[in-house]
């Protein structure tokens, strides 16, 4: 195993570098984009008057943005040469996202949005792998060209993480279903034609199966977005979102019945390596003008940086991305070596939690570091850490990450529940009852 990243990413890295420099930038430049950028950035995205939805014109910029990044071969670098895609690379996306975020705020890689020059498609990825030959054809075309936009209703006003436990059902009439429910944070509510809508169609609250998804139209009798969350890092396109006796035909059920968490692991399992890599780029750009600022900041006659009080916390940061860049890069490897998922599962969470943290750990230093300047908006790292923040919550908290984590570890769950044996508390009982003690003598 080595460890150079490869040669054909590397490639593609310095063309997407020589793209930015020719097109996006002269575009971010142009008509005073540079507002959505600066520190007017989230009043210049925001229309209040719509319930903080996102602003049209940066909208329409960010539109813009994806339709020169598609013509030149860049957007659609992860998905399938049938898609019009390069079959990228998990390892090589996790690289590319990484470069792209380390670059800082820009039109290049807007983070607050999931809008990139290389695009990130999980709602796309689900209907290839879990849709019908026939949604296939018809969907993924429409989605690509933006005619279709799909949201994602998974969590609800009383259950988030514990998915399984989620209130929103869904029952058979003929050859129609029959919905009712709500969804909270309902993603990309604003300008959404369609939802996938999870609901429960079997089973019992707690249990796995038996919960479905559905693509449901927005316009359906009886969908209503209640209102827009106003949230830490604006403008908002998550919703509130009623289902009341809600019809949709069968043929809009995507993924087997019952089946429909396996279709939302999809989701938040192709995101959480990304995002993870995101992260991990934003944090080390943070590092990185910290050190460039305290180099060049002069104070009681002497550089910043000269200063260990300076020094150490950024050396500890620094320490920690390149750790986490080896076990982003490893894991995205692993998945594309066929790994089977449940056996790297808790090295996806590792990635996730870890890099989301560092990079709140990094923008706080960075606005420290900054002093005064770093506290303003005149500088990137308040908008950072805010939009980053989220991600210490949503597709799983990092608690339900950390768990993930220590259920593989303690023989809970994963490769190791079936290796690690009997439970200390039940061997010993067994000497209790006067059974052999052998194996105390290697016990810890």
């Amino acid at each position: 195993m080595h460890f150079d990243i490869p040669s054909d990413i590397e490639r593609l890295l310095d063309d997407l570098d020589t793209f930015i420099g020719d097109e996006i930038k002269p575009l971010e430049a142009e008509n005073d984009n540079i507002r959505f950028f600066d520190h007017r950035r989230e009043f210049a995205r925001t229309d209040p008057e719509r319930d903080g939805q996102p602003n049209p014109e940066w909208e329409a910029l960010l539109r813009e943005m994806r339709r020169r990044a598609d013509d030149a071969g860049f957007l659609r670098y992860h998905l399938p040469r049938r898609f019009g895609g390069s079959d990228g690379t998990n390892l090589g996306m996790a690289i590319i996202r990484e470069h792209l975020a380390a670059k800082g705020l820009g039109l290049h890689n807007d983070l607050q949005n999931e809008s990139s020059i290389i695009g990130n498609f999980p709602t796309v990825l689900m209907m290839e792998k879990y849709g019908t030959e026939a949604q296939q054809e018809y969907w993924i075309p429409r989605m690509l060209a933006g005619e279709a936009r799909i949201g994602f209703g998974l969590t609800e006003p009383l259950h988030g993480s514990d998915a399984t436990w989620m209130e929103s059902s869904a029952v058979r009439d003929g050859d129609e279903w029959i919905i009712n429910g709500a969804k909270r944070w309902n993603t990309g509510m604003h300008d959404a034609s369609h939802d996938y809508l999870f609901a429960r169609t079997s089973g019992q609250p707690g249990e796995a199966n038996g919960i479905t998804c559905f693509i449901v139209p927005m316009d359906s009798p009886g969908v209503t977005v209640q209102f827009m969350w106003w949230t830490f890092n604006m403008p908002s396109d998550h919703a509130e979102v009623t289902f009341d006796d809600v019809r949709v035909a069968d043929s809009t059920r995507l993924g087997d019945e019952g089946r429909g968490l396996a279709v939302a692991q999809l989701f938040v399992h192709e995101n959480r390596i990304r995002q993870a890599a995101s992260s991990l780029g934003a944090a080390q750009y943070c590092i990185d003008e910290s050190v460039k600022y305290s180099r060049e900041r002069e104070v009681f006659g002497k550089p910043l940086a000269s200063n260990q009080a300076i020094q150490w916390p950024l050396a500890e940061l620094h320490t920690d991305a390149e750790m986490t860049r080896q076990l982003v890069r490893k894991t995205a490897w692993q998945i594309d070596n066929n790994v089977e998922p449940t056996q790297i599962s808790d090295k996806v969470a590792m990635c996730n939690y870890r890099a989301n943290r560092l990079v709140c750990d990094a923008a706080d230093r960075a606005i420290q570091t900054h002093g005064g300047l770093g506290y303003s908006r005149h500088l990137p790292f308040e908008h950072i850490y805010r939009h980053h923040r989220r991600y210490r919550i949503t597709e799983g908290s990092e608690e339900i990450q950390i768990r993930r984590v220590a259920q593989f570890l303690f023989g809970y769950g994963g490769p190791r529940k079936t290796t690690l044996g009997p439970s200390f508390a039940s061997r010993f009982n067994s000497v209790q009852r006067g059974q052999p003690a052998s194996w105390l003598d290697d016990a810890d």
